[in-house]
């Protein structure tokens, strides 16, 4: 039996006997939203806590850079693959060994007595957050078979990855400040335990109909290798030189392992992502804008944390205060989009427009100088790339899982999270290179002094600010040209997945 089979039922209602979980689906949501909470913190939420930890442990500077980069490693590489699993082994599997495996090891870097132990936790959270991040977006995708109330299931999961990263900065000052760097580890547990009890209560076991597919062990390795090497490599953009053998070859190994991927997966019996997932115009333009977003929204928080916290003098949870405004109107616009607006106009129109929104606030942003305040030279354009962000985000993620097999769910996820994930390194990278040029560029020739450093940095993060704008203009023209006019045809509108 699986999701789509016969269950217990009301009589006349049909939804219920097609899907087991429809009985008790906000409750999943909100289990599903508490586990997706988890996995988007700890991308921010560390990162506060680097100082305080780097003291306490004694770790040189070097050493703290691969606090991030070991879990975006395992993470990036292993998602198509915590996918698959998914699919093939059951979606309620993957969750709770994901679940388990993420507090597990949470509370071992909580508890690490040097820098080797902290990094092997934090590698071990990617390896557990990439089965477990596919795994809810699929329940989701798969719970949430009514369009309207997809919609908003879709719009609250938007939302909780728009707006995630910057809810971590301020639980990581928070954390930081007034308890210990070891609790911005050890939060994972409480969220693990609570999605992990509501999991194991509410959802139903999934039984593969029929022979199990085997699972594409060529393209499981060139898929994480491929996706290891591109990862590695904008890492180490931002240390060494674009010219370096570290940064170029591991690119370029990237490239090459993907093309010898794409090349297995029109060859294999069971190909680890078929290729009908990605060729469907809709969900290749869903995709491709969750790439661009990703990397625009790492300049929003990377550099937008740096100038508050170095030329404002924010604290950290001030810091982490001052991004509310933007949750505030990415949730109001995110689940306005996917419950009102998709249904009747369908993608085309929301995800460029909201990418266009967000360039208008990023080029907003770039008009910062040393006599702007939080009020006069943040917060609107905050809340403008919060609305943008918002229309844009949540209907690309719903679209991007629509009309797929349910046998496909898992790993149609993992594409949209592998998308992120390659967009926020390809960000942290590229924007940190042009960022590190225009200071350069600004001080060539000058005689330094804290009054021109500190101009240097803000022409810095503009122009960080001015490129994220110009990558969501791009991702504007080119998700409008992808995207198909009107509403996706399918069971009944938008987001209803083919069971």
């Amino acid at each position: 039996m699986t999701e789509s089979t016969l269950a217990v039922a009301p009589p006349g209602d049909m939804r219920a006997v097609e899907n087991p979980h429809h009985a008790r689906r906000w409750l999943i949501l909100v289990m599903i939203g508490i586990a997706q909470l988890m996995v988007v913190l700890d991308a921010t939420v560390v990162n506060i806590a680097l100082p305080s930890a780097q003291v306490d442990l004694g770790f040189s500077n070097d050493a703290r850079q691969w606090v991030v980069t070991a879990y975006a490693l395992a993470f990036g590489s292993l998602l198509l693959l915590g996918g698959r699993l998914a699919d093939l082994f059951g979606r309620k599997n993957a969750f709770l060994v994901g679940l388990a495996g993420f507090a597990a090891v949470s509370a071992l870097g909580g508890a690490a007595a040097n820098i080797e132990m902290l990094l092997v936790a934090r590698a071990a959270q990617g390896v557990f957050g990439a089965l477990l991040a596919p795994a809810a977006l699929s329940l989701l995708t798969t719970t949430f078979t009514d369009p309207k109330e997809r919609g908003r299931a879709f719009g609250v999961f938007g939302a909780i990855g728009g707006g995630g990263a910057a809810i971590g900065l301020l639980l990581g000052g928070v954390l930081t400040e007034y308890l210990d760097w070891r609790w911005c580890m050890f939060v994972n547990i409480v969220f693990a335990v609570v999605a992990f009890v509501g999991g194991a209560i509410l959802l139903r076991r999934q039984e593969a109909e029929g022979p199990r597919p085997k699972l594409d062990l060529p393209g499981t390795v060139t898929a994480s290798a491929g996706l290891f090497a591109l990862v590695y490599g904008f890492a180490n953009a931002e240390s060494d030189s674009w010219s370096a053998v570290s940064v170029w070859g591991f690119l370029a190994a990237g490239v090459v392992l993907l093309g010898v991927f794409t090349w297995l997966q029109q060859r294999v019996e069971h190909p680890l992502l078929p290729l009908r997932v990605l060729l469907d115009r809709n969900r290749g333009g869903s995709y491709l804008a969750m790439f661009l977003l990703a990397i625009g929204m790492f300049a929003i928080f990377l550099f937008l944390t740096f100038y508050v916290q170095q030329n404002l003098h924010f604290t950290p949870i001030e810091s982490g205060v001052g991004f509310l405004p933007m949750v505030a109107t990415l949730m109001l616009s995110a689940t306005t989009a996917t419950s009102v607006l998709l249904p009747r106009f369908g993608p085309r129109p929301l995800v460029p427009t909201g990418m266009a929104i967000a360039a208008a606030g990023l080029f907003w942003l770039s008009g910062i100088g040393l006599d702007s305040t939080y009020t006069s030279g943040v917060l609107g354009p905050l809340l403008v790339m919060g609305f943008g962000i918002g229309l844009a985000m949540a209907p690309a993620m719903s679209v991007a899982t629509f009309g797929v097999e349910a046998h496909d769910a898992g790993v149609a996820s993992a594409a949209v999270n592998t998308m992120q994930q390659v967009g926020g390194s390809i960000g942290t990278a590229l924007l940190s290179t042009l960022a590190g040029n225009a200071a350069t560029a600004y001080l060539a020739g000058k005689v330094p002094t804290p009054q021109l450093a500190a101009e240097a940095s803000i022409e810095s993060y503009t122009t960080a600010f001015t490129w994220a704008g110009v990558i969501f203009v791009a991702g504007a023209v080119l998700s409008g040209l992808l995207l198909r006019p009107g509403v996706p045809k399918g069971e009944a509108a938008p987001g209803a997945v083919h069971m």
